[in-house]
């Protein structure tokens, strides 16, 4: 009996015990701050955007705490495609107009939306021990020699045949300058930054990029042939938001920055001609 009567008591005690409130908070105690959600902005740019728009993309999250870009590089082709068919993204900045109004057409970029933030310019790349001996443009012609280019289907590959096309026509070329250096294409690639690596490993003689491909880090392993202004093709780059994008007020801000002062000193800084 005594011992029923203990455990009864322990059992009150315990009930007792916890029916009390907890010590309460030292005095000007602040509560835990509730956790910030995380906001995404998804940016969809051409691969030779990669290196401007890392550096443009870390300005803008420092100066957004709490926002996360998530980039999609790759050919402009691609990622009007992509775009088309649906894929999650805020803003869009393509290599050409092409492909903006691919993005326009299926209904997920509106028209009028869409501005040049940024030109760009061809150059012909070699590698840096020149194994074909190339010394001028028309060298590209000879036969012999191996050529990498971007597919026609990317906007760099659609300036190199408009470059080709122009020299055809230019006293200093021959007039089959277009179909003999064509006759030397070993590869064609689906963005640029293809063609630049494939150069820089030396896998084929020259290769036809944007200037600004040609980056202080690559700049050492390649030699740079400049494409006069009267062959060359100024390349308007196209930028855009997404018409259902999930935060437009973030992506006009991103847009906004790209377009400002320093944004336009970043893409300067990396080869390209800013607009601003």
């Amino acid at each position: 009996m005594k011992r029923f009567i203990l455990q009864v008591l322990i059992m009150g005690c315990i009930l007792s015990a916890c029916g009390q409130p907890g010590p309460a908070a030292p005095a000007g105690t602040l509560s835990p701050a509730p956790e910030t959600k995380t906001r995404l902005l998804y940016v969809f740019a051409a691969a030779s955007l990669t290196e401007p728009f890392n550096e443009l993309i870390l300005a803008f999250e420092q100066s957004h705490p709490g926002v996360k870009i998530i980039p999609n590089y790759a050919g402009s082709q691609q990622l009007a495609q992509q775009i088309a068919q649906g894929a999650p993204a805020d803003v869009f900045a393509s290599a050409n107009q092409t492909q903006i109004q691919t993005a326009i057409q299926s209904g997920r970029v509106s028209a009028g939306d869409e501005q040049v933030f940024v030109n760009n310019r061809l150059v012909v790349i070699l590698p840096a021990d020149n194994p074909g001996q190339i010394e001028a443009l028309q060298d590209l012609a000879t036969n012999g020699h191996s050529l990498i280019l971007a597919a026609e289907a990317v906007p760099a590959g659609k300036y190199s045949l408009s470059f080709l096309e122009q020299a055809s026509q230019d006293p200093d070329f021959k007039p089959d300058y277009r179909e003999a250096v064509l006759a030397n294409v070993v590869s064609y690639e689906e963005n640029v930054k293809a063609v630049l690596g494939k150069i820089i490993l030396g896998e084929a003689d020259a290769g036809i990029v944007y200037s600004s491909d040609v980056s202080p880090t690559a700049a050492d392993k390649l030699i740079k042939l400049e494409i006069s202004d009267r062959l060359n093709v100024q390349a308007a780059y196209y930028l855009a938001p997404l018409n259902d994008s999930q935060a437009p007020g973030l992506a006009e801000e991103f847009i906004a920055s790209v377009l400002a002062p320093a944004g336009q000193d970043i893409l300067s800084r990396f080869g390209f001609l800013p607009v601003r």
